[in-house]
Parts: C-alpha cells; sequence; structure tokens
C-alpha cells in the first residue's frame, strides 16, 4: 500500500461525503489506484459511523475504526495511525477545515526536501482574537516548560513517512499529547504555511485549553516539580529572614507591629501556595497512577472493510 490517508470522526456527518469524495481524488492523483482511506470513529453522537459505514460498503478503499466509545482526539489519531499500512500517511482532520488536496503539495515538499515529515501551520490563526490570544499564549508557555520547540499554530495535517509513523507509535504512554510526540519522535520535519477554514464551530472550551495545556506541560516536563521545590526555598529563607527580624527587634526594645488581617492574610497565602504545591504533585501521581495501571488507550469495537464487520482489538 502506497498510501493512507488517516482521519478521525466526531460530530463529522456533514462532512464525511464531501472529505471521502475530495480525499479519494487527491490519493488517486497521486498513487493512482493504491491507497486507503481510514476513518477513525471516536464515539461520534451524530451520524458519522452510519454514514463511513455505507461508503465503506461500496468503496473498498475505505477502513471504518469503531472506537467502543469517546477516547479523545489525540487518542483517536493514534489508533488510526496504528492501523494505516501506506508507505506513506497522510494525518488530517475530517471537519474540511485542512484541505485534503494539500496531500499533493505536502508530497512535493517532502521529496524536494527529503524529509521524513510535512506538516502545516496556519499563516493566520483563525478565530476571534480570544482565540488567537489564548493560542499564542499556550505555545509560548508550553515552550518555556518543556522546552519542546513547537511552532505556533500547527495542525494535524501532516504526510509521514513509513518509518516516521512507526518510530511515533512507540510511544506507549496512556495520557497522550500528541503535538509534543510529534516533535520528540525526531527525523527531520518541515513545515508548510496553509490557510485553515473555518467550516465549524471549535468544540475546545476555554476550560478543555486549560486542561490541554497542564496535560501538555506535565506529559513533557518536571519543571512545575522544580518550581515548587525553589518555591518552598524561597519562602522558607524569608520566613527564617523575618524571624531574625523580629528577634533582632525584640531584643533591641523596639515592639513588632501587630496586625490580626495580616496574620490572617498571609495564613491564607501560605495555605494557598501549601495546597497548589500539592496539587501540581497530584497531577504527576495521578499519571504515574494511569501509567502503572497498563489500561489501553483506546478500544476498537467494530472494524469495517468492503461490507464486513470484524470484531477489533484493544489498543493497548
Amino acid at each position: 500500500m502506497k498510501l493512507s490517508i488517516v482521519a478521525t470522526l466526531y460530530q463529522s456527518a456533514p462532512y464525511i461525503a464531501e472529505f471521502h469524495q475530495r480525499a479519494g481524488a487527491a490519493a488517486r492523483q497521486l498513487v493512482g489506484d493504491n491507497y486507503e482511506i481510514v476513518l477513525v470513529n471516536d464515539g461520534s453522537p451524530d451520524s458519522s459511523l452510519d454514514l463511513a459505514v455505507q461508503i465503506s460498503e461500496y468503496d473498498g478503499h475505505v477502513v471504518v475504526v469503531d472506537l467502543s466509545r469517546n477516547f479523545g482526539h489525540h487518542k483517536a489519531m493514534m489508533t488510526g495511525l496504528a492501523h494505516a499500512v501506506g508507505e506513506r500517511v497522510f494525518l488530517i482532520d475530517s471537519d474540511l477545515e485542512e484541505d485534503p488536496e494539500w496531500l499533493l503539495q505536502f508530497e512535493m515538499q517532502m521529496n524536494d526536501e527529503a524529509s521524513d515529515v510535512v506538516f502545516g501551520v496556519q499563516s493566520v490563526r483563525k478565530g476571534g482574537l480570544f482565540e488567537q490570544v489564548t493560542g499564542n499564549l499556550f505555545y509560548r508557555i508550553f515552550r518555556l516548560l518543556t522546552g519542546i520547540a513547537q511552532p505556533d499554530n500547527i495542525l494535524t495535517a501532516r504526510l509521514m513517512t513509513r518509518r516516521y509513523v512507526e518510530a511515533l507509535l512507540l510511544h506507549r504512554e496512556r495520557e497522550i499529547n500528541i503535538g509534543g510526540l510529534w516533535l520528540l519522535t525526531g527525523f527531520k520535519q518541515c513545515q508548510r504555511n496553509v490557510l485553515k477554514r473555518s467550516s465549524s464551530r471549535t468544540t475546545y472550551t476555554f476550560s478543555r485549553k486549560f486542561s490541554h495545556l497542564v496535560n501538555a506541560v506535565t506529559s513533557f516536563s518536571s519543571l512545575p516539580l522544580v518550581f515548587t521545590f525553589y518555591s518552598g526555598l524561597c519562602i522558607s529563607i524569608s520566613a527564617l529572614a523575618y524571624i531574625v527580624y523580629l528577634s533582632v527587634g525584640y531584643m533591641s526594645g523596639s515592639s513588632p507591629p501587630d496586625g490580626y488581617t495580616s496574620i490572617i492574610a498571609s495564613i491564607w497565602l501560605f495555605s494557598g501556595l501549601i495546597i497548589f504545591f500539592i496539587g501540581i504533585q497530584g497531577i504527576y501521581i495521578s499519571k504515574l497512577f494511569s501509567e502503572v495501571k497498563q489500561r489501553p488507550y483506546t478500544i476498537v469495537r467494530h472494524l469495517y472493510k468492503k461490507g464486513t464487520k470484524e470484531r477489533g482489538e484493544d489498543d493497548a
């Protein structure tokens, strides 16, 4: 198999037919009939699965991987990559905000630069001021705390070689942040500036973005734990210095200042810091708890291809 196109489905019913038509046309233009389209249904609540299965019944190029429930976008993408068999693997969202025709441009750049990955980056980030500010803030904080040079406004769309995909799948953690794994896997990677369209309303709320940031940072960096150590050290040194100051003042005969409000404020401040630091450690402990259990990060309920229905296996 020369080419695999991998996409996830979640509330994708309005786009599946056009995505299938455009992706298939781009694939045929590049490799003729030697391709597959792997669609991963990530527990979509709409009719995405039914529509995808109908397409697979008349188009033998289409493989539908039906997950047993919603596991999340990143885990669904990794599952799709695990089922892809092509020498080239084109990962892309199915909502048509990323053009399937980019495949041809990505392949040309991959050949010209002899790279293992060509990925898309938004020339101009879509969305309003809030979307742009929070997006830029995410990438700055991620780079600062992890040391991973992830480009701003990176997209899902990427063309990868078989050896890169196999190396990417060697990462077996359960709490996946695929954006960091893309870069952590290495190989020669090249970016291409593209224009992302706005065909659907984003499902990423501010709370989900913040949760994604916390998961991304704690997945690739222990710096928050180091920060808690040095913060505690600074607080202890400050408290010790203040105790020395009060002791000197008491022995010199001057009365230290009284203040119920300042005492309560100090208690609240340090209590909050203690809880905050314990919370950071709790996040890391929870990740260890999840990894130690070795649960599969997705479970495939059925695999649909050429009108047949096969029972899937757990993706450990």
